[in-house]
């Protein structure tokens, strides 16, 4: 994984709730998602991700995503991995 420069803030969304399918990404109730939090860092977020999935690992409709936001607002911004 690359070095990230420690003062670049790369944000990044943990969210996630119950799916219809195991096979798909669609969710069963909009209304219902778990918005975990906005982190300045992959490192944080994928900690977060980690933990919400453990906590509903019995659910196998359950999933956590983590979404690169700072790929979203300057998408053309070529900050490798992370």
């Amino acid at each position: 994984m690359a070095e990230e420069d420690p003062q670049k803030q790369l944000l990044h969304l943990v969210f996630g709730g119950e799916l219809k399918s195991v096979d798909g990404t669609e969710f069963r109730d909009l209304s219902a998602l778990d918005i975990v939090g906005v982190y300045p860092n992959y490192a944080q977020a994928a900690a977060a991700w980690k933990q919400k999935a453990q906590q509903t690992v019995d659910n196998a409709h359950m999933r956590y995503f983590v979404v690169h936001l700072h790929r979203l607002l300057d998408p053309d911004e070529k900050s490798g991995k992370g």
